[in-house]
């Protein structure tokens, strides 16, 4: 019987790690749609970017500073599995263990793919790939370290933003089932950071930016979706009944979120778009992950209502403001992923551990953990983040030149273009 829960969990873990692959191609459909025809290809290409050095990075050191035996609570020892050789020369004996050193490649790799959104059409493609390799090193793997970090090689350690550990000792939470403070925290506050130092486009706030492929972003939403219960089910680790809740409360929530979306649309504007729904789709996706397995179905509809209605409003905020967020990350994954993260602290049902959230009897410290876990992560990922860009800002530099961006990045850079021109 051991043996079975073992291929099951391994088989389960298989499943769920293609799935969290496949939602990077689709972020390529998803951005890609929504950028203008003459960078299409460069957009998509930045998300193909991550795959690659996001891969490369977890091997060579991500997966040993998340993972590996704690320095003070901080990271993983960096060289301890370097390359992950530890690892993969157990496959035969522990094969799960291998496929969830590559299911945690997957999360690293959509997480920096995200931030890709806020810096369309003016950023050069190497530096990108340079930021994305060193951001998940210095920024992802750390983070992942602080919040699931359990300590390999036969070391155990409390994490530093997980239950019970040197923060958070004898409270309840923080939690964060599937990723928003590793994840959408994360990439959102570094998107903002990245578009700050990039500045705005040549034209923005005065020429229409419009999507130039709305059935691209459709598709990308549903691939997404569709990846996204890999990234909630699969991160229960089995095939359980918290694999099971996770399923469900994704869907209810998603749902819900794009209507939440379409209704705000609808009363603003007079009209609810397809773009509306797709970018709905993903605020749902995004606010329901940290706290996918700790909600009942009633905390899901609320958590993917205000979500919805909440992502809706912020995407406007860049035009109020100034900043140039391209593609809402900071709209979308920001605003959603911090308040799926504080809304543990309201709706949480006690499914782990019994910490139930405000709503449901469990008073106001959940809340305020969730908040300073949030924090935490939103001030080093900003600080880790600027310190990187600004290197590569006065070395390589960040920005291609404004011939290149005025004409599309695409042909400039990457010597073709997404449609051919009529004859």
């Amino acid at each position: 019987m051991a043996y079975a829960d073992g291929v099951g969990a391994l088989g389960w873990l298989l499943v769920s790690a293609s799935l969290v692959l496949l939602m990077t191609p689709a972020l390529a459909f998803f951005y890609g749609g929504m950028s203008r025809s003459k960078s299409v290809l460069n957009m998509m290409m930045m998300s193909f970017g991550a795959l690659g050095v996001g891969m490369l990075a977890w091997v060579l050191f991500g997966y040993s500073i998340s993972a590996g035996p704690t320095v003070n609570n901080l990271f993983g020892e960096p060289f301890s599995n370097f390359g992950m050789i530890d690892v993969l020369n157990n496959y035969a004996e522990d094969p799960t263990s291998v496929i969830s050193a590559g299911f945690g490649a997957t999360f690293a790799i959509i997480t920096v793919a995200l931030i890709s959104g806020s810096v369309a059409d003016r950023m050069k493609f190497g530096s990108w790939l340079l930021f994305a390799f060193i951001w998940v090193v210095l920024v992802y793997a750390p983070v992942s370290h602080w919040v699931w970090g359990t300590g390999t090689n036969g070391e155990g350690f409390d994490a530093l933003l997980g239950g019970g550990g040197p923060l958070f000792a004898d409270l309840p939470g923080p939690y964060d089932f599937a990723g928003g403070t590793v994840v959408h925290i994360n990439a959102g506050v570094a998107g903002l950071v990245l578009a700050l130092l990039l500045g705005i486009r040549k034209g923005f706030g005065k020429e229409p930016m419009r999507p130039h492929n709305l059935p691209f972003v459709m598709l990308g939403a549903a691939l997404l979706w569709f990846g996204w219960f890999g990234f909630n089910a699969g991160s229960a680790f089995a095939a359980d009944g918290y694999a099971a809740l996770a399923w469900v409360n994704t869907t209810t929530a998603t749902a819900v979120a794009m209507l939440g979306w379409l209704l705000a649309e609808k009363i603003r504007d007079g009209k609810a778009t397809s773009l509306g729904a797709a970018s709905g789709v993903v605020a749902g996706l995004v606010a329901i992950t940290p706290s996918c397995a700790s909600v009942d179905t009633w905390g899901a509809i609320v958590i993917g209502f205000v979500a919805g209605v909440l992502s809706a409003l912020a995407v406007g905020l860049k035009y109020k403001l100034g900043y140039d967020d391209s593609l809402d990350v900071v709209g979308v994954h920001l605003v959603s992923g911090l308040w799926g993260t504080l809304a543990i602290g309201l709706v949480a049902s006690g499914t782990i551990n019994g910490d139930a959230g405000l709503f449901y009897g469990g008073g106001i410290t959940l809340l305020g953990v969730q908040a300073a876990a949030a924090a935490i992560t939103i001030v080093y990922s900003a600080i880790a983040t600027l310190i990187i860009g600004l290197l590569i800002k006065y070395t390589l530099g960040l920005r291609v030149s404004e011939d290149v961006e005025v004409s599309g990045i695409d042909l400039a850079v990457h010597g073709e273009t997404a449609y051919e021109e009529a004859k």
